[in-house]
């Protein structure tokens, strides 16, 4: 018999091939085994998937610094985690935009008279979400590599690993919130406002474990990548504006502003 995944002679009584590692599969597909298959990848803890889930919370640095070192079987790959996370993260904007279009609502943020505006700018961001959140990851892995620079400890590119199971963790447990919030009618924007800072903490929390720093040594680290973060949304913010004042963007705003002032002076 031979190894149905890399054509390799197998043993009578293998179980698993000695060259790919596939699971040796003797008997047709029925509902039944294919259940227990999906059982086995989706809920069963010893599987990658749930593993990784589990310890990004209780132990990311075993996950990541694992990786980084050379672990790559234990985990699911970053790539392979983010993938899972754009997909989930398109998924959970299609439901809610299908079945519960009023959670999107983000004029909490808004300034008065522009509303409209701000959910202009957030529907875009929804559209291009996966582009946002590729984007993400090595603007603050470039954060983090000025922010940590002394230490000498993780390269560039380890740093990309490093936010890509960070932004894939954090939009998982996400989408799940979001969900059940707009199922108990709490709006997105509301709920964006304690995730926000969640997401950072998580960062700090997941950075500290990685380079092992007392909290006072991350507490400095974590105020430099504040500084380093506020330069970079500065030039951001100069671009955008640009960007606005070319597609006429900002004078709209600027019209919805003074029409929202002569609107509360009448």
């Amino acid at each position: 018999m031979n190894c149905k995944n890399c054509n390799i002679e197998l043993a009578p009584k293998s179980d698993f091939c000695n060259q790919c590692g596939g699971k040796v599969i003797r008997n047709r597909l029925t509902f039944r085994n294919l259940f227990e298959h999906l059982s086995e990848t989706f809920f069963n803890y010893d599987n990658k998937l749930l593993r990784t889930f589990i310890d990004l919370i209780k132990k990311p640095e075993v996950v990541i610094g694992g990786y980084i070192d050379g672990v790559r079987k234990r985990y699911v790959n970053p790539i392979s985690y983010f993938g899972l996370a754009i997909t989930v993260s398109g998924l959970y904007l299609l439901f809610l935009n299908k079945f519960f279009p009023e959670s999107l609502d983000y004029s909490n943020f808004a300034v008065k008279g522009q509303e409209e505006f701000q959910q202009k700018n957030m529907s875009f961001i929804q559209e291009y979400m996966s582009i946002f959140m590729m984007l993400y990851v090595p603007v603050y892995a470039f954060i983090a590599y000025i922010t940590f620079i002394g230490t000498r400890k993780f390269n560039y590119t380890e740093l990309i690993v490093v936010f890509m199971y960070w932004q894939s963790q954090f939009s998982l447990v996400s989408a799940v919130a979001i969900i059940i919030g707009a199922i108990f009618g709490i709006t997105t924007g509301i709920l964006s406002m304690f995730f926000i800072p969640i997401m950072f903490i998580y960062g700090v929390y997941i950075l500290q474990r990685l380079y092992k720093l007392s909290l006072g040594q991350m507490a400095l680290r974590t105020l430099l990548f504040f500084v380093v973060l506020g330069v970079v949304f500065v030039i951001i913010t100069i671009i955008m504006v640009v960007i606005m004042l070319i597609t006429g963007d900002f004078q709209q705003m600027i019209e919805a502003q003074r029409a929202a002032r002569e609107a509360a002076g009448s």
